[in-house]
């Protein structure tokens, strides 16, 4: 960080002198781990709990746990804490003293933790114990949260433990350092150089990923290439292993399902030849010999050209189960993803899912988990839950949410990916009844799944401040959090994070946190309305395109989604259409098939109506569609004013980084907001709504824009 100080006389709104800020300008790249001086009237207060660290043991993890502990303090309350306090740290097997306690740790199970105050002579102790040595370390990362976020740490009796077993982040980075829609510079592992240079990011990273409860990385892109599986791959994997493995994280890869031919010498790939099914045996046990805890391989398979077992006449559970029979007996998993294209085109995209991976249902192995998107197309800003949640309860099912923003306007785009995520996890499945909701089925109580998992598709580069913008960290902090607990509320978490991140002041964190709830509803207004989908520009998915058409496949295209002609507009997935309803279970597909209970945030996902269709704000479709546009663009100005009042509470550097940004968002949403109208007036004639402003530039004009260099690609 640049060292610097600036003295800033504040006044508020109505008049009153405020006491000098002194702020220190950052680049963000500490995240929510700051630690920075606790107010001078408050750290007296927590100095009296927060004393002195008894002696832990000397094992990897713990001993992580007591070297960041002294960290945060040092940070938050100074070097000096002699309040007579003192913080104890172990598990049973590790302190004699946990040991004699007799502290119930069964709720905390083998992540989780209990921090108990207890008095011994007089004098506050306060005990972080769990079962495990990463236990602690999680449970270290919650107590320095607790003060960071001004909580009291006095009378602690809290106990912990993730929802979810396995909670991973999967890197789209590919092994010349490119990253496939990122947005947040180079791939932070350096392969070139590595596995004998190990740049110390690696441990911030760890650092980063343990605080918020990530215990898996899967270092390599879905789209894999098959050099990932060769030695010298491998010993590379090893190494960062090494580095995360006292974080309590595991590595994982992305394994091509050709790789018997390309690095095997073999002829074929096919899942039920003994000779392919002895290559994955043997690279199984070669990766375990040089990474013990190898978490597993991730497959996309049979998809956007992926190769994969329907090439050889096989199943998805043929592919998987061999696979899983690799790396089973080295306690490994296989995560196979359900993001499929069929070769041939159906009627509808969103069914193929469901389609290609509900008819084998019971036919997995238990160590396999289907790793399902959110929704059924793509990560788009709203779609509604995929329909295999719910369907499938004889398989593991996980989660994939995508944490980079490949579809909500980038890295320039302030969008807290929270709420959109609460929302799908909120999502009743109705398919054992009332209370189906998708969180469940991701935690495994609705069906009792044996493995459950939550992975996010990362967001990490080498840019400082690790995400491309200070505010999408806020996704990468909400996602670990979300994994850990599925129930929990994007608006507590977005509160923390902010306290954290930028300062606790209640007069930063209300206006803050009220902002980033409302931002991505903003995206979804200016690029999405009302269900609509799939509308942005071909291949670098930057910007509108809702006049995509033509090329290798319809569905593609944005025209196979909106089906816009001069009648109406929307994709009529009723039994009257393509019927992917029927793939909910039946009190769903009722909800969203009538028109009268189908919530409009969908309205068009399900329904192909007529532009003068009357919404429940009473005005037509297509003054409702316009103002929803111009809502959005609304929203983002509101933004830029808000961040503009809250410059007091943020150093110069981040806040400025973020104003500049916010402008480019308005520009963009303006974009976004008069291009859509441009091309939905050309094929509808109508008049806009009164009070609307035309686009400034002809249709043309906007198709005309090209794009070739955009990021991600």
């Amino acid at each position: 960080m640049r060292p610097s100080h600036m003295l800033r006389g504040l006044f508020l709104a109505a008049g009153l002198l405020l006491a000098p800020l002194i702020a220190r300008a950052e680049d963000g790249h500490d995240l929510w781990l700051r630690y920075r001086p606790v107010e001078a009237g408050a750290a007296g207060v927590y100095r009296a709990s927060a004393g002195t660290i008894a002696p832990v043991a000397d094992t990897p993890a713990l001993t992580v746990a007591r070297a960041e502990l002294e960290r945060g303090l040092a940070g938050l309350l100074g070097e000096r804490r002699d309040g007579g306090g003192e913080i104890l740290l172990g598990t049973p097997r590790s302190s004699p003293r946990i040991a004699t306690l007799n502290l119930p740790l069964e709720a905390a199970g083998a992540e989780g933790y209990r921090i108990r105050t207890l008095i011994e002579g007089g004098r506050s102790v306060t005990v972080i114990a769990a079962n495990t040595d990463v236990g602690v370390l999680h449970g270290v990362y919650r107590y320095l949260a607790l003060i960071q976020t001004r909580q009291p740490i006095d009378r602690l009796d809290l106990v912990d433990a993730p929802k979810v077993r396995y909670r991973l982040l999967n890197h789209w980075d590919n092994l010349d350092r490119s990253v496939e829609r990122g947005y947040a510079g180079q791939s932070i592992w350096d392969w070139w150089r590595l596995p004998d240079v190990r740049d110390p990011r690696y441990v911030d990273y760890a650092r980063a990923n343990a605080s918020i409860g990530i215990n898996g990385a899967v270092l390599n892109n879905v789209n894999a290439k098959s050099d990932s599986l060769t030695a010298p791959y491998i010993a590379k994997a090893a190494a960062l292993a090494d580095t995360f493995r006292p974080y309590g994280i595991k590595v994982y890869l992305s394994a091509r399902f050709s790789s018997p031919i390309e690095i095997g010498g073999l002829k074929t790939a096919d899942p039920l030849d003994p000779a392919v099914r002895a290559f994955w045996k043997s690279k199984a046990d070669e990766i375990y010999k040089a990474i013990p805890d190898f978490g597993g391989f991730l497959v996309k398979a049979n998809s956007e050209g992926q190769p994969g077992p329907q090439d050889y006449g096989r199943t998805h559970a043929d592919g998987a189960n061999m696979l899983a029979q690799a790396v089973g007996p080295h306690g490994g998993i296989v995560m196979w993803r359900a993001f499929v294209y069929s070769h041939e085109q159906p009627d509808d995209r969103a069914k193929q899912g469901y389609s290609e991976f509900k008819p084998f249902d019971g036919q997995f192995a238990e160590n396999v988990i289907v790793q399902v998107k959110n929704g059924a197309i793509d990560f788009q800003p709203r779609e509604p839950f995929h329909p295999l949640f719910g369907a499938m309860p004889k398989t593991n099912l996980g989660m994939e949410f995508q944490i980079t923003k490949e579809y909500l306007g980038f890295s320039t785009h302030l969008a807290y990916l929270g709420p959109m995520w609460e929302e799908v996890l909120k999502a009743d499945t109705l398919a054992a009844g009332k209370g189906s909701t998708v969180a469940k089925v991701v935690d495994g109580k609705l069906h009792g799944y044996s493995r459950t998992l939550m992975a996010g598709v990362a967001n990490i580069g080498t840019d400082r401040n690790w995400s491309g913008s200070q505010f999408d960290q806020a996704n990468w902090y909400a996602f670990g959090r979300l994994a850990w607990d599925p129930e929990a509320s994007s608006e507590a978490i977005a509160r923390d994070w902010a306290a954290m991140a930028f300062s606790p002041d209640k007069r930063f964190v209300g206006p803050a946190v009220a902002m980033m709830m409302g931002s991505r509803e903003a995206v979804v207004d200016y690029m999405t309305p009302m269900g609509l989908h799939h509308l942005m520009g071909r291949s670098h998915h930057y910007g509108p395109g809702p006049w995509v058409a033509g090329g290798e496949r319809a569905d593609w295209t944005s025209v196979y989604y909106h089906r816009a002609d001069k009648a109406g507009i929307g994709f009529d997935r009723t039994a009257k259409g393509s019927n992917a309803v029927a793939q909910y279970a039946p009190p769903a597909a009722a909800g969203f098939s009538d028109l009268s209970t189908v919530d409009e945030k969908d309205l068009l996902w399900f329904h192909h109506l007529p532009w003068g269709y009357r919404t429940r704000s009473g005005r037509p479709l297509w003054d409702e569609l316009v103002g929803r546009y111009s809502r959005g663009v609304k929203t983002v100005g509101g933004m830029q004013a808000t961040w503009a009042d809250l410059s007091p509470y943020v150093d110069a550097e981040r806040h400025g980084e973020v104003a500049a940004y916010l402008a480019i968002q308005r520009r963009e949403a303006q974009w976004w907001r008069d291009a859509s109208i441009a091309y939905f007036q050309s094929i509808n004639g109508l008049p806009l709504p009164k009070g609307e402003a035309p686009p400034p530039l002809s249709l043309e004009a906007y198709e005309a824009m090209q794009f070739p260099f955009a990021p991600g690609i």
